[in-house]
């Protein structure tokens, strides 16, 4: 039995052939030798990182983005050798990379099989091409097809599909459509999230922070109203089920045993490690995440100063914060949280801390008791953020 701790890497590849109207993740246009740059700069810090963990096993590797797959193949194999020389892998990992339709070719799928890869995780949204130009995608459906039956020709038999709904003109029979034409395909895992409005985003500027239709949206297609929303979730669910697929987080569906084990593990309180540009980390007792300046990145010397120069906003986690995240993560996932659990981790009972809002939140139907574990109801999570707010603690 292995003794070591469990640890989850996330490695961030920041660039992108072009920038979705809703995208406000860390990401960008770049040139090819920026791309080799960074990526030199990321092995480095793969290797410094290391360091720290040498009382640890990687179970879960995670690739992102921006869009990992417009990297040369061979960046990606340097990545994941350097990460399986420094760090300890666990020979069943879970190791998952992200591609968008348009950038996956058989040589690169090959090569991503090569060095380990067991999971890939397509960026569709839409199987609407007019819903895709107005989220501006750079792919079609079509070629998102195309780019399925690569991985499946490549050996890719754990597949995530990406889809979202409340789109920009979107219907309600439109994303059946979409679900329908995904579910036709048998990806082993699909993701179904709902568009939320972010700022410093062409969006943000034509639908504003309310999401509204208004005027100011001029010839761009209006948002579905709160109804219409409310019911592509609900078909959501009821579809998938039909299909096969259990719902084991608000948003994600799975055929059974094949989960997202990396991000279960955010759900509940794994710990992570953050890589490259940007990227968030819960270790070691803090959060913190990656400089975001790029050029600030590709100056940092990590062989003469270490990592500290990289981190930012390191605040440790308290016994007040760990328990809000217990409760606001864990109860993300369908199975709930479980009261023996809070109690080994610690020392206390759940209702002794939140046992006042769990009753109120029982009695108006927005959660469940099942044995020892707590759940969100079907309409707990129609509100989930209402819901999960109320574990916060801080400032009582």
């Amino acid at each position: 039995m292995n003794s070591k701790r469990p640890l989850e890497l996330y490695v961030h590849i920041p660039f992108c052939a072009r920038k979705c109207l809703y995208c406000d993740f860390l990401s960008f246009r770049a040139l090819a030798q920026v791309q080799e740059e960074y990526v030199r700069q990321l092995l480095e810090e793969i290797q410094a990182a290391s360091l720290t963990a040498e009382d640890y096993r990687v179970n879960t590797v995670f690739i992102g983005g921006g869009t990992p797959s417009i990297l040369e193949p061979v960046m990606i194999r340097a990545i994941m050798e350097t990460i399986r020389m420094y760090f300890e892998v666990a020979p069943d990992a879970e190791i998952t990379i992200e591609a968008n339709p348009g950038t996956l070719t058989p040589q690169k799928l090959d090569i991503y099989r090569g060095c380990g890869i067991n999971r890939i995780s397509l960026g569709l949204q839409s199987a609407d091409n007019r819903e895709l130009k107005a989220l501006g995608r750079i792919h079609t459906f079509e070629e998102f097809l195309k780019s399925f039956e690569r991985a499946r020709q490549a050996g890719f038999w754990s597949v995530n599909v990406d889809l979202m709904s409340a789109l920009p003109g979107q219907t309600l029979e439109s994303w059946k459509n979409s679900l329908k034409k995904v579910a036709m395909l048998k990806p082993e895992h699909i993701s179904a999230y709902s568009l939320i409005i972010e700022q410093n985003t062409p969006f943000w500027e034509r639908y504003g922070q309310d999401g509204c239709s208004g005027s100011k949206t001029g010839s761009w297609p209006p948002l579905p109203d709160e109804d219409t929303e409310r019911k592509m979730y609900q078909i959501t669910k009821e579809f998938l089920e039909e299909q096969g697929y259990e719902r084991y987080e608000i948003s994600n569906y799975a055929k059974p045993g094949f989960e997202c084990r990396h991000n279960i593990g955010y759900w509940t309180g794994a710990e992570y490690l953050g890589l490259g540009l940007g990227s968030s980390s819960c270790y070691k007792g803090s959060r913190f995440s990656n400089e975001t300046d790029l050029e600030t990145y590709l100056k940092l010397d990590f062989m003469r100063d270490g990592l500290m120069k990289l981190y930012q906003d390191v605040q440790t986690q308290t016994r007040r914060s760990r328990m809000e995240e217990f409760m606001f993560l864990g109860l993300r996932m369908t199975k709930g949280v479980s009261d023996i659990d809070f109690t080994a981790q610690f020392g206390v009972k759940i209702r002794s801390v939140y046992g006042e809002k769990i009753d109120r939140l029982i009695a108006n139907g927005l959660m469940r008791e099942e044995g020892s574990r707590l759940m969100l109801t079907d309409w707990g999570i129609d509100i989930s953020n209402y819901v999960l707010s109320e574990f916060l603690l801080d400032g009582e």
